[in-house]
């Protein structure tokens, strides 16, 4: 018996035993909580023990990862591995901490592809491009491995690495349990769907409620409006009702800053008074201030709703507000909790180099986060951010601006979260932010045995629709899409491990087909309902004469020999007639052969040009007109000529009466066959009309012609014809649909046969070093080793022009790079080149998948390399430390895969020394 059933009565007890029976293992990890714990972690935990596999779909902040922890669990106490996989660095860092705390370190290891700390422990926590890698090279590492906790699996939808997950989950052996996490998605039973048909038993758990109530306000000035009329919160799902009224004052507000905006360049009645900074005149004199940051801050401060987080969606806006509250001498932490931080920061980043605190900005970040100020975003240190995430969890710091990226499974819930916008830049341009990424943000508000309801606060901006904002705010769940499709390193990997049909079978076992299959459910049943008209019209159409859908396909092939056959005769006729007006001149009297103007008419301007052929003329029945290619349906020739005056006005009646006079006298002697508009209709095709007799003649002889009920049974026989031809349509589209994924595997595999990467079913030696590059750019990659463009360079001239296949600018308007001469130079062009080549090759085949090489991080490479000081690199570059730390990891990462892929070759060691040049100082601590 546990403490934590003292509170129960015996019956009760005795109740709790008899329920958790079959369950003993999780009836031990219950028992280390403090509160009881919710059904749905009840019910995914009691699944894990019973050997299924789990999708668990609840929303941020509900305790989702419970059931991730008692996989570790249970693997620990029987004997079994766990991994426990996440999609960033930082994720499974944090979790790494919070597992050795529980279990002790020597039981638990990190694998980051950067980091390797005890990765044979029996719980090893890894990014999933690392378990993915490991599976691929048939790691030892796999063996005893029972359950794989995939955190965060609602990432498999993120465009540049989202396959990864669909990859692990496909090629984990069958003995493994997954454990999948997800945020609220509104197709969660699609997804469970899909993973019991790859993964064999699993079970599906939705959790809609959230743990603690959600409350949504818009700020507009210092005031703290409620978003919604009504305050009451569904006790059932922790949120306002979707379709709760939107507060009535906001609705005005919206209407009062419309009018303003549509009186905005009108001259100001006398004795208005303008708005100050910050504000903006609305009708009867009011005026909507906009939220300034130290407004919301004390705001929050005074309501009692720090910590909060502010979500600025900009790196620069983030260490901006920190700025502002520093210059305001901002204060919201006593003298202990002061002190407390400082020695934290110092004993936390005392380890990083001196000579680099200066340029990192420590001292600034020290005064910020010693005042429970801070920034979170990926520009800066991860250690800095680290330090912040731990502050806070501490509660020390009670204000942290922060881009999206912290919304990302970070576990650093908030009693406010605050949106000063709702759109952001998405990469290629700023756009509206989605109810996903609404509901993920303001999901940390309202921390779990700390705060009785969370607070969700947008600040107010010129022109906001409150209704649109109570549409984010209602609306919770969103699409899980896949973003799946086959790679070039994927496909060598999978012909090798299993050969090319059976690695082909596996592919269309991935989320993308099993949506796009789904997606054609509607279009089958739409063919099933057409076959089985298709079989009524059949039997409508039977004869007892003979085969009357025989008979009736005989009519329908001489129909459609004649339709041919006029419409090549057409286009014949249409040729000649565009190339009869080509010749027409000025003064040329042409017989116009139909429409309107049909008859002789006087060409006054041929009306030659590249959009048609429009010629001006002048009718004997005195009309002026341009026609068009419509009124010649056959070739015109001339059949007499005139002279025109030298400048002649169609527009002109006395001018076109003498000149259709004179048209008149050309024709008047001429036959009238010739002076005649007529459509000429040409001879048929001597061989198709002579194909036409025959079938004729077949129509006659069948046995069917003789029937009575003939034209019955044809229009039935006709319905069928034209039903079937729909039929065949559908089937076409589906066809289009189904083994989208599997036909994406055959162009890529065509590629990789072009180039000797894959031979038959074989990969080739060339093939191998390809296995070894996990890039987006892993086939540019594979041909400048094969080509042995790297072979003559340094090891710091490696990194820079490694660096063009890793880095990509984060907006386009980023400027030109800074590129090192020389052989640097040289090697990036000739690989820019390499690329041109390939992506000829690929659009041969239907693929886009290669980016071109962006040299933006070679000179910095380089002269990380090379030895360099820091602050030097970063003032030259104009860079953050977190984004130099982040690029160079993941160069550091690349160059080991070229390391394994370059076997036998000079490249090998030099990319082995680049490795070490690079990791030193903040890159090694940082």
């Amino acid at each position: 018996m546990s403490e934590h059933d003292d509170h129960l009565s015996p019956a009760q007890r005795y109740a709790s035993y008899r329920k958790d029976k079959g369950h003993p293992v999780f009836r031990d990890f219950a028992a280390g909580f403090p509160f009881d714990l919710d059904d749905f972690q009840v019910e995914g935990c009691k699944a894990v023990e019973d050997g299924d596999g789990v999708l668990v779909a609840a929303p941020t902040g509900a305790g989702k990862t419970v059931v991730g922890e008692f996989a570790v669990h249970l693997a620990l106490e029987t004997d079994r591995k766990c991994f426990y996989t996440t999609p960033i660095k930082a994720l499974s860092n944090q979790k790494y901490h919070d597992l050795v705390e529980r279990y002790g370190a020597e039981k638990v290891g990190l694998l980051t592809g950067d980091t390797t700390i005890n990765g044979e422990a029996p719980v090893v926590v890894m990014t999933t491009e690392v378990l993915r890698n490991m599976l691929y090279a048939r790691s030892r590492t796999l063996v005893g491995l029972g359950f794989v906790v995939m955190d965060e699996v609602h990432y498999l939808a993120d465009r540049s690495r989202g396959a990864v997950w669909e990859e692990v989950i496909i090629h984990l052996p069958e003995s493994v349990s997954v454990i999948s996490l997800s945020a609220t998605v509104s197709n969660a039973e699609e997804f469970g769907e899909w993973l019991e048909t790859v993964r064999g038993a699993t079970r599906t758990i939705v959790a809609e409620r959230r743990p603690v109530p959600l409350f949504q306000h818009v700020m507009v000035g210092r005031r703290l409006l409620d978003l919604f009329a009504s305050t009451d919160v569904d006790a059932a799902a922790g949120f306002v009702r979707e379709g709760a009224p939107v507060n009535d004052e906001l609705m005005k507000l919206a209407r009062d800053d419309w009018a303003s905006s549509r009186l905005k360049g009108h001259r100001q009645p006398r004795g208005s008074r303008q708005g100050g900074p910050g504000s903006r005149n609305v009708g009867n004199g009011r005026r909507i201030w906009i939220p300034g940051r130290l407004d919301v801050v004390e705001r929050l401060r005074r309501d009692n709703l720090l910590p909060a987080i502010d979500f600025i969606f900009s790196r620069a806006g983030c260490d901006a507000a920190v700025q502002q509250c520093l210059d305001a001498n901002l204060r919201l932490t006593s003298p202990e909790e002061r002190d407390e931080v400082i020695a934290y920061v110092e004993s936390t980043l005392g380890g990083l180099p001196s000579a680099d605190l200066h340029v990192l900005g420590y001292h600034d970040f020290l005064d910020a986060a010693s005042r429970g100020i801070a920034a979170h975003h990926a520009g800066m240190l991860p250690a800095f951010k680290e330090c912040v995430e731990e502050l806070y969890l501490r509660g020390l710091v009670k204000i942290v601006f922060a881009t999206e990226t912290l919304a990302l499974g970070i576990n650093m819930p908030a009693r406010t979260v605050v949106l000063e916008k709702l759109s952001k830049w998405n990469g290629e341009t700023h756009a509206d932010i989605t109810p996903g990424e609404y509901t993920q943000l303001t999901g940390r508000a309202g921390r779990r045995g700390l705060d009785v309801e969370g607070h969700a606060v947008v600040l107010w901006q010129p022109g906001m629709n409150p209704r649109e904002l109570a549409g984010l705010a209602s609306t919770r769940t969103y699409p899980l899409r896949s973003s799946f499709r086959p790679s070039y390193n994927m496909a060598v990997n999978l012909v090798h491990s299993y050969g090319r049909h059976q690695a082909r079978e596996l592919l269309e076992q991935s989320f993308a087909q099993f949506q796009a299959d789904r997606a054609v459910v509607g279009l089958a049943r739409q063919l099933r309902k057409a076959e089985d008209a298709l079989a009524g019209y059949a039997d409508a159409a039977q004869c007892h004469l003979g085969d009357f859908m025989e008979y009736a396909g005989l009519r329908r092939r001489i129909s459609e020999l004649e339709k041919e056959s006029s419409k090549v005769r057409r286009q014949d006729r249409r040729d000649d007639a565009l190339a009869s007006l080509e010749k027409l001149k000025p003064g040329d009297v042409i017989v116009v052969p139909v429409g309107k103007f049909a008859g002789p008419a006087v060409v006054v301007d041929p009306g030659l040009s590249e959009h048609g052929h429009r010629p001006l003329v002048i009718t004997a029945e005195r009309q002026g007109r341009r026609l068009a290619m419509m009124d010649f349906p056959t070739p015109v020739e001339p059949v007499a000529r005139i002279k025109l005056p030298k400048r002649v006005d169609a527009r002109n009646p006395h001018q076109r009466k003498d000149i259709a006079q004179q048209v008149r006298e050309a024709v008047r002697t001429l036959p009238l066959s010739l002076t005649r508009p007529r459509a000429e209709r040409g001879p048929l095709d001597e061989d198709v009309a002579r194909q036409i007799q025959a079938l004729r003649a077949q129509v006659r002889e069948h046995p069917c012609h003789g029937c009575a009920d003939r034209e019955d049974h044809a229009r039935w026989a006709e319905r069928y014809a034209k039903l079937q031809k729909d039929t065949d349509l559908l089937s076409a589209r589906i066809e289009r649909r189904t083994n989208t994924v599997a036909r994406t595997f055959d162009r890529v595999c065509e590629v990789l046969e072009a180039l000797d990467y894959l031979h038959d079913d074989e990969v080739t030696e060339r093939g191998r070093g390809l296995m070894r590059i996990y890039s987006e750019l892993d086939l540019v990659a594979a041909e400048s080793l094969r080509t042995g463009l790297w072979d003559d360079l340094t090891p710091s001239q490696l990194g820079a022009v490694l660096s063009a296949l890793v880095y990509e600018a984060r907006r386009p308007e980023d400027g030109p790079p800074n590129t090192p001469g020389g052989a640097i130079a040289v090697t990036i062009e000739a690989m820019t080149r390499l690329w041109g080549e390939l992506e000829r090759l690929e659009r041969e085949h239907r693929l886009d998948f290669l980016r071109k090489p962006d040299a933006g991080f070679a000179w910095t490479a380089w002269r990380w390399a090379e030895g360099q000081e820091l602050d030097e690199i970063i003032t030259r570059n104009d860079q953050t430390a977190g984004d130099f730390v982040r690029q160079m990891k993941q160069l550091i990462d690349f160059a080991g895969q070229i390391a394994d892929a370059a076997a036998g070759t000079p490249v090998r060691d030099t990319a082995r020394q680049l490795v070490k040049l690079l990791r030193r100082g903040i890159v090694a601590t940082g």
